[in-house]
């Protein structure tokens, strides 16, 4: 069974931001998507958008949308996309007296008891995984970036999967679970991985591999298509994209911006390694594994593995060093000034940390957390 990679220009960048749907006083969840996108559709604001195809859609749970973004060169052509489309989704929350909300997941609701969106593909999915099904009360930001060949694929997710707990150590922002404290700074990151077919990527030496892969979870009834491999890390064939999804959910358009130009920085030096015959080192699966639990448990105080040697580091130290190697590739990018936001979460600590300081400042109150990351993302899209 083939799977054929759409390649696309090199180092090109699309976002998806999901939002949970939350009430303005109270911070509790609104099964409202559906009214919402339905009003977004009728007063034109929810349109796609003709060139770039951006658009607001639906997600898994009816408390969810998302924004997502057409194809651009810039990180900054991109976060005016991401805004304006935050604006148009205001023209009919705000209205409906409803908040924006987007973190790893909600502190305080029960999942289980969140209503699902319509459709046979979500239905599917809870029928085959009953409980953990009904867990995913989660939100991310998943970064794509454009491969100009396919054989670029395997190298670059390998590549990624380097650098994977950096991410999830700069975005997590799931401490809290169903109101409890829970003692990682990523609860998502654990919560996803129980779907059969999410958690960390398999690694292929070249897209035969792959290919080999996603027939034989065809053949074996896993997947129905290749868009069912829920990976942290995936290569998404149709655009020809590798996307990183590992990423908690971010209140902050900043934040995204961060995320955004790491990612493209990163995808578009292994790009240019390869051309010139470099091949991107690899680690063994059990020190990328054990990578994920550290990022999710410690967050930015996580001591990460990255060598097949098992050299440990700071997770804070080896971003520093990454930032500064990868300085010559923004400014060709042009997207310095969004890479430098890094430094920003780095100095002033990503939204688990928030969290826990709202929580502590309040006396428990988790609703107070929750209007106070609204509050943040309101302010950083204006």
């Amino acid at each position: 069974m083939q799977t054929e990679f759409k390649t696309s220009e090199r180092s090109t960048i699309g976002v998806e931001w999901e939002f949970g749907l939350i009430e303005a006083e109270t911070g509790k969840l609104s099964s409202s998507a559906p009214q919402v996108l339905a009003e977004l559709s009728e007063s034109g604001h929810g349109k796609e958008d003709v060139e770039t195809k951006a658009h607001i859609t639906n997600e898994f749970l009816q408390n969810t949308i998302e924004c997502v973004t057409g194809v651009h060169h810039e990180v900054a052509q991109l976060s005016d996309e991401l805004r304006d489309l935050v604006h148009r989704a205001r023209k009919v929350t705000d209205d409906l007296g409803i908040e924006l909300f987007c973190q790893g997941t909600h502190p305080f609701e029960d999942a289980s008891s969140q209503p699902v969106t319509e459709g046979e593909r979500y239905a599917t999915l809870v029928e085959r995984t009953q409980y953990w099904g009904r867990q995913m009360l989660i939100y991310g930001v998943h970064v794509h970036v454009g491969l100009d060949h396919v054989n670029k694929a395997m190298p670059v997710l390998d590549g990624l999967l380097n650098h994977m707990p950096d991410f999830l150590a700069l975005s997590a922002s799931s401490p809290f679970w169903s109101g409890l404290a829970t003692g990682y700074a990523s609860q998502r990151a654990l919560v996803f991985q129980q779907l059969p077919t999410a958690g960390l990527p398999f690694q292929f030496p070249d897209w035969s591999g792959f290919e080999n892969c996603v027939a034989d979870m065809h053949k074996t009834g896993v997947i129905e298509s290749v868009t069912e491999v829920r990976w942290d890390i995936r290569p998404v064939p149709r655009y020809g994209t590798i996307e990183m999804r590992v990423c908690d959910g971010m209140d902050s358009l900043a934040e995204v911006e961060a995320m955004t130009a790491l990612t493209q920085c990163l995808v578009d030096d292994f790009s240019a390694r390869l051309d010139t015959g470099e091949q991107i080192p690899t680690m063994q699966p059990w020190h990328i594994q054990e990578n994920k639990w550290r990022a999710a448990r410690y967050g930015l105080d996580a001591e990460i593995i990255y060598d097949a040697a098992g050299t440990e580091r700071l997770v804070t130290d080896h971003l520093e060093e990454t930032l500064n190697r990868l300085e010559p590739v923004a400014a060709r990018l042009n997207c310095a000034a969004e890479l430098a936001k890094v430094e920003d979460i780095l100095r002033h600590g990503p939204g688990y940390k928030r969290q826990e300081k709202w929580a502590a400042e309040s006396g428990g109150d988790l609703a107070t957390v929750v209007l106070n990351s609204a509050r943040r993302t309101r302010e950083s899209t204006r």
